[in-house]
């Protein structure tokens, strides 16, 4: 797995900060310039919806044919709560989509809280929406998502379905945030 960054140096500092805190795990994490991590098979795009586009279209070509996962959500906080913004295509996932028209972009990890993915023992579960206009796409992701232990993946249709997805995780950190916890989304009698 390789993190990427503007700066190589900022990357590898965070992959050997990974790697130290877990040193049982014997994670196989590296560092890299966003030239760098866009040579992976997949990328996952974690950065702040408003630098979505402007980290992306450097790398459009290094990401054709690519699988690209989109887990921004373009939110903002007022006061207790989170407030969805409507970006100009909809959703952040269909802005990526637009600026790498020969990527297979999916929409997915949206709702899951930060707090909880950061720690690899915090044991996690929850179901994992996933939304994409490539079957491909939407296959492997969640295919990643079944190797992690107590995620499910569930295919939520068509990129159209990310501007709810990531509108109603306003409503879940709103949650989260007003009862103090770190809650996951459980869809039951699936």
């Amino acid at each position: 797995m390789t993190l990427g960054s503007r700066e190589a140096e900022r990357a590898v500092g965070i992959a050997d900060e990974v790697t130290a805190k877990w040193p049982d795990l014997q994670l196989d994490i590296a560092g890299a310039d966003n030239p760098g991590a866009a040579g992976a098979d997949v990328v996952v795009l974690a950065t702040p919806w408003e630098n979505a586009i402007a980290t992306l279209k450097p790398l459009q070509e290094l990401l054709a044919e690519k699988v690209v996962i989109s887990m921004a959500n373009a939110l903002v906080k007022e006061g207790r709560e989170m407030l969805a913004l409507i970006p100009p295509r909809g959703s952040v996932a269909a802005g990526v989509q637009a600026a790498l028209p020969g990527s297979f972009v999916a929409a997915s990890f949206h709702h899951l809280p930060a707090s909880e993915m950061e720690d690899l023992e915090s044991g996690l579960e929850a179901d994992v929406l996933v939304c994409s206009d490539h079957p491909h796409a939407a296959a492997v992701t969640e295919e990643l998502i079944g190797l992690m232990s107590g995620l499910r993946p569930l295919n939520a249709g068509s990129l159209n379905q990310a501007a709810a997805i990531e509108a109603f995780t306003a409503v879940c950190i709103t949650l989260n945030i007003r009862f103090k916890a770190h809650s996951t989304l459980r869809m039951a009698g699936i």
